[in-house]
Formats: structure tokens, sequence, C-alpha cells
């Protein structure tokens, strides 16, 4: 029997479920859509976000914002634990900080929901699921502050471990780089509608264009506009595949007034028009991101 609480108060919710075949499939269904969610997976588990498959090999945590699209493709022989909470209930502003909810593990150039746990990490991130199940077990007046405490430890130590296992020579930077390319990433992500061009972000963020590709070229990193480019792809196609809006809507939606235009940027970048694109994902091809 799989295990579904939920805590709620004001406007505060944060649930847990244990993984069987009916929480999978609830799991897959949009129920938990507008949640910010924490998957933790044994091996073998097969999962789908965004249109990138990633299976499971050891433990692992996926963290994934309420934009993005889940699906538990295959069950592993071992317990799988499933979280999901709003902003209300854990959202750290402060500084933007790392461990917020558009913190690293869930807001990155890298587009990397998945941290795989070293085996000296399994049983730490394993008694934390087990504290926050007993926090629903019996339950007192602290609940809520436990519940988010113990979320905490886990995107904080969640967050060294895909720091180490991501970032590479960009752990050597000073604090001070590493902001900027997380607030460029942030930026992205709340003006890709909008703010097409280098220039655009290089304007907020108070530099010259010449300067912010190069921090990115010093480091050998995705160049900014292919990241700002590859998001605005990446909504297109959640929009083709999972919204009943017309190419031209979709255009519209992202910010092109000329739907040829967008066209043309979409078939370069994806091989493949719009329009089928949308077939051949309906058809429920095997359609993965570039």
């Amino acid at each position: 029997m799989s295990l579904n609480t939920v805590f709620e108060s004001n406007y505060k919710k944060l649930g847990f479920l244990t993984l069987d075949a009916e929480t999978v499939e609830e799991i897959n269904s949009d129920e938990y859509k507008a949640y910010i969610k924490v998957l933790y997976l044994p091996e073998d588990y097969l999962v789908t976000i965004d249109f990138k498959q990633y299976q499971t090999k050891s433990p692992s945590l996926f963290f994934i914002n309420s934009n993005q699209y889940l699906q538990i493709n295959e069950e592993g022989k071992k317990q799988g634990y499933f979280m999901y909470y709003n902003r209300d209930f854990y959202c750290v502003q402060i500084h933007d900080a790392e461990v917020a909810c558009d913190g690293l593990l869930f807001n990155n150039i890298f587009e990397m929901p998945m941290t795989t746990l070293p085996d000296k990490e399994v049983l730490f991130i394993e008694g934390i699921f087990n504290q926050i199940q007993e926090e629903f077990v019996s339950p007192d007046s602290s609940q809520e502050e436990m519940i988010r405490t113990y979320l905490k430890q886990l995107i904080i130590k969640a967050t060294r471990i895909w720091k180490i296992q991501q970032l590479g020579i960009l752990n050597d930077e000073p604090s001070k780089e590493m902001d900027f390319f997380r607030d460029f990433s942030r930026l992205v992500e709340i003006h890709f509608r909008t703010k097409h061009t280098v220039a655009d972000y290089a304007d907020i963020l108070g530099v010259a264009p010449k300067t912010l590709s190069n921090k990115f070229n010093r480091l050998e990193l995705t160049q900014p506009n292919d990241i700002i480019k590859d998001r605005i792809i990446l909504e297109a196609k959640r929009l083709l595949g999972y919204s009943a809006l017309s190419v031209k809507e979709i255009a519209y939606q992202l910010g092109y007034e000329d739907p040829a235009y967008f066209n043309r940027l979409f078939t370069n970048k994806v091989g493949d028009t719009p329009s089928n694109f949308k077939k051949k994902y309906l058809q429920g091809k095997n359609v993965q991101l570039e």
C-alpha cells in the first residue's frame, strides 16, 4: 500500500508519495503539474523530463520545476519517493540563494535535473525521506517547520553533489562569477518569451554583449545566444506536444510576430518543422531534445 500524505495550511502545501503502479499513474497525469517536484529513484527507473530520458543506474534525485514535463516510464524494483510542494511552502528568495526554489537544481544553464548520489550519501538521503514520512505518521505543532527543515537539508546536500558532478571548472570560479552565470540563466527563464538577443540580457546585467559572450567563451560554456534559443525551442516543444495551440499561436506566444521566421528558427534547431514535430510526437515517436 502506498503512502500518500499531504500537509496543507494557509496556501502552503507539501505532499509525499511512495511509488507504486497507482501513484506512478497519478504522477504521470496532470495532477501535480503546477507543483515543484522532488523524486528519489533507486536503480533501474526510466523517466522522461522535457523530451529527455534518464535511466538510473544507481540511486538518484530529480528536481523538477513546475513548468517542466515529467513522466515515469519504467519502475525499478526498489522503493522510490515523490514529493511535491508549492512556492508558499518553500521558496527562499534572500539573495536568490543557491537553495531557493529557483536555485541551481531547478534553474541552470546545463538543463540537468538529475543528481546521481555517491554511495556514501545514499543512507543520508534515504534517512531524510524516512524522517519526512515519520512526520506524517505522528504530526504535532512543529510538523510544518520540521518538514521544511528536512526539505532544505535535502536541497543543500543535493546542490553540493550536483555542483561537483556538473560544474567542473566552474567550481574553481569566484562566487561572484558563479552568481553572474546563474543570474543570466534566471533572466533567460523569466524573459525568453520577449527578449531574444544576447544584447537584451547584457543590457539587464549591465555589461556589453561582447563581455557577456566572452565570459562564456573563457570557460568553454554553451554560447549565450544558444542558451536563449534553446530555451525558446524547449518551450515551443512543450506547447506543440502538450497544448492545442496552432504553430502560429505558439509563435506569437513566444514573441515572434512573423510565424515564418519562427518556423525557420525551429526547423534549423530541431531538424524538423514545428508541424512535423507535433505530428511525430503525438504519434508517440521518441522525439529527443537535441
